[in-house]
C-alpha cells in the first residue's frame, strides 16, 4: 500500500469499529480448536494491530509477523512486541512446518501479491494439522475507490474461497460472509457516495457516535453467527482451513527467526 494508507491504518486500527470486529472474528476462529503447538504467524501484518490483539487475547503465545513494507514492519514490531520480518508473502522467510496458525488479513487480494504462490507458502510453513485463517474482501461488484486506494485487485465469494483453498491443498475449508448487517450502508458508501477516482479509502476516524453504532451492529451480528446463523452475503469473507495432518513438512518444525 501507499505510505499514506499505512499511516491511516496505524492511526485507526486500535479503535475503528471495522478493525475491532475483524479482530473479534479472528479470535473466535482460533478459540475452541485443537491446534498443534508452535508459534503463530500473521502474513501481511500491516502496522501490527492484530498481532497486538492476539498477544493480549492469548498470553504467552509466540507470535511472528511478515509485512512487505519495511517501515510498517518496524511499526508492527514496536506496537505488538512480536518478531516481524519485512518480506514477500510469496516467499516467506520461515522454515517448513514452523507455525501452528497462519493468519492473513486482506492480503491475497492485493495487486502485488501472487495469490497461488502465497497460498503455497502459507501451506508450506504450517505444521501438519495447523490452521489457516484468511479475511478476504467480498464480491467483485463491490470494487470501488477504496480498493483502488489500497491496491486491491481481487474480491471473493464464500464458495470461491472454499474452492481456492481446496485447490491449494488445504483441508476442511470453510468460508462465511460477515459485515452482513452493514452491507447496505457499504454499498451506498462505495457505489453512490464515494465512487470517484479521487475519493479516499474507507480507513478514517469516524465520529464517536457513528463508530459506536457501527460497532454495535457488528457485535450483534457476531452474536447471531455464534447461534448458527449464516449470512448469504456480506462485505467480507472469513475463511479457515487446515494443512492435512498426513502430509509431513519438508523439514523439521522449529521456532522461526525473522
Amino acid at each position: 500500500m501507499d505510505a499514506a494508507e499505512y499511516d491511516l491504518m496505524d492511526a485507526a486500527e486500535d479503535g475503528m469499529w471495522w478493525y475491532r470486529a475483524l479482530r473479534d472474528r479472528v479470535e473466535a476462529a482460533l478459540r475452541g480448536r485443537p491446534l498443534p503447538p508452535g508459534p503463530w504467524l500473521d502474513v501481511g501484518c500491516g502496522t501490527g494491530g492484530l498481532l497486538r490483539h492476539l498477544r493480549g487475547a492469548f498470553p504467552g503465545q509466540a507470535l511472528f509477523g511478515l509485512e512487505y513494507n519495511p517501515a510498517a514492519a518496524a511499526r508492527a514490531a514496536a506496537k505488538s512486541g512480536a518478531g516481524v520480518a519485512a518480506g514477500d508473502a510469496a516467499r516467506l522467510p520461515f522454515p517448513d512446518g514452523a507455525f501452528g496458525v497462519v493468519a492473513s488479513m486482506d492480503v491475497l487480494c492485493h495487486a502485488a501479491v501472487d495469490e497461488p504462490a502465497a497460498l503455497a507458502e502459507m501451506r508450506r510453513v504450517l505444521a501438519p494439522g495447523g490452521l489457516l485463517v484468511l479475511n478476504l474482501p467480498a464480491f467483485r461488484w463491490l470494487h470501488s475507490a477504496h480498493d483502488r486506494r489500497v491496491h486491491n485487485a481481487r474480491r471473493y465469494t464464500a464458495p470461491g474461497a472454499r474452492a481456492m483453498l481446496a485447490g491449494a491443498g488445504f483441508a476442511a475449508a470453510e468460508a462465511r460472509y460477515w459485515n452482513a448487517v452493514l452491507l447496505p450502508l457499504m454499498v451506498a458508501q462505495r457505489k453512490l457516495l464515494a465512487r470517484g477516482a479521487a475519493d479516499a479509502s474507507d480507513v478514517a476516524p469516524f465520529p464517536p457516535w457513528l463508530d459506536a453504532t457501527l460497532r454495535a451492529a457488528t457485535v450483534a451480528e457476531a452474536g447471531l453467527a455464534r447461534l448458527g446463523l449464516r449470512f448469504p452475503a456480506g462485505g467480507s469473507v472469513l475463511a479457515t482451513a487446515t494443512r492435512p495432518p498426513n502430509v509431513p513438512p519438508g523439514s523439521p518444525s522449529r521456532t522461526p527467526s525473522p
